[in-house]
């Protein structure tokens, strides 16, 4: 996500300065480096989605998007924590806490939309540390902004704190129970990817928003607005497709799943 602040009320001002300007200019390089990972996240995250799934380009451009969206989420730690130790501005260090529950969620999702792949075959619940620790403290963190956000009626606070705190609670809900069906990786893949991509675009819209004349509230949660529901629509196309060939040749959904997956299995091995 874009490293912004709310100077003149504007969320997509990326150059609005610390006060501490040596601080500014030695952050200069991260946010170059997070605007270049976004752009590249932004150019790749379409193809995994339009072709074959678990084909080359899936496979390799899935990376590319992937190790894109981790260098974002590392950079807008770096950047939102800069702001929040060296920033004098009380409401400049609560945007970059904002920012920084930004950077948990993106994070937190495109990690678990890999390590799904890699544990797949799993039959109990999942206590790694890292699967059940990153979502525990988007939660803590999301929470932590809702609470802010009400009581400075935030609405962008409020609206991503709740957000953030669904998205660790399902991440929560997937670790800790086993697994109810053979295909529950793959819902919990496209989710999550999918929710990867809602970031990438995100950042589109807040940077380049106000050369359309798109409502930076607009720009910031309009792609979530239509996401959300998208993902939702998706993943019960996915359950009825497999439902179906499962009722028409006999098997099971998680076999028909298996088969109507293809060689996606082929992600976790590349």
């Amino acid at each position: 996500m874009p490293e912004v602040t709310d100077a003149d009320d504007d969320f997509r001002q990326m150059r609005a300065g610390s006060t501490h300007g040596t601080i500014t200019h030695m952050m200069n390089p991260v946010l170059a480096i997070h605007i270049g990972a976004g752009s590249l996240a932004l150019a790749s995250m379409l193809i995994p989605m339009v072709t074959r799934k678990g084909g080359r380009a899936h496979r390799r451009a899935g990376w590319v998007f992937v190790s894109s969206m981790g260098v974002v989420s590392v950079t807008a730690l770096l950047l939102s924590g800069g702001r929040l130790l060296f920033e004098s501005r009380p409401e400049a260090r609560e945007f970059a806490f904002f920012l920084l529950v930004i950077a948990l969620l993106t994070g937190s999702a495109v990690s678990a939309g890999v390590r799904v792949l890699r544990f797949k075959e799993r039959t109990a619940a999942r206590l790694h540390w890292w699967d059940t620790g990153l979502p525990a403290l988007l939660g803590a963190a999301s929470l932590g902004l809702a609470m802010d956000g009400l009581a400075r009626g935030q609405v962008l606070f409020v609206s991503f704190g709740g957000i953030g705190m669904l998205s660790a609670a399902g991440s929560l809900r997937y670790w800790l129970r086993p697994p109810t069906s053979r295909m529950h990786w793959w819902f919990e893949h496209m989710s999550s990817m999918l929710t990867g991509c809602i970031a990438a675009t995100t950042a589109f819209l807040v940077i380049g928003g106000s050369s359309i004349g798109i409502w930076p509230l607009a720009a910031w949660l309009g792609p979530s607005i239509i996401g959300v529901p998208a993902i939702a629509l998706w993943t019960r196309y996915y359950a009825r497709l497999f439902t179906a060939r499962a009722s028409t040749s006999g098997t099971s959904p998680a076999t028909a799943g298996t088969a109507a997956a293809g060689t996606l299995a082929g992600i976790a091995r590349a």
